[in-house]
């Protein structure tokens, strides 16, 4: 899916990290929410609530999820699941386009 229709688009953007990874939420008819992000390169770590799919629209990143004592290489095209309640990091190789999903 290349877009979303019927959306209400959250007009200020969350920014993090001094500016070099921002996004802005996006709300469904029904009530569940996305985020859709642009990271620029270097290393972040980030907190999560829920569970969360992240998609990787364009760009390149690696990741360490919580558990794993190695990094996972994503590409273009790839997600990757994050359990909630965890920390987990990315090493950001080039400017990376994402849309987050949460899950309940």
């Amino acid at each position: 899916m290349t877009e979303f229709k019927n959306v209400s688009v959250q007009k200020e953007s969350n920014v993090y990290f001094d500016g070099k990874v921002t996004s802005r939420t996006i709300t469904f008819a029904d009530g569940s929410t996305k985020t859709l992000g642009v990271m620029l390169p270097g290393e972040y770590e980030f907190n999560t609530q829920q569970k969360e799919i992240m998609e990787i629209l364009s760009g390149e990143l690696d990741v360490l999820l919580p558990d794993q004592s190695n990094w996972s290489g994503i590409v273009s095209g790839k997600s990757f699941d994050v359990p909630a309640d965890c920390v987990f990091k990315v090493r950001v190789h080039k400017i990376t386009n994402y849309c987050c999903s949460y899950i309940d």
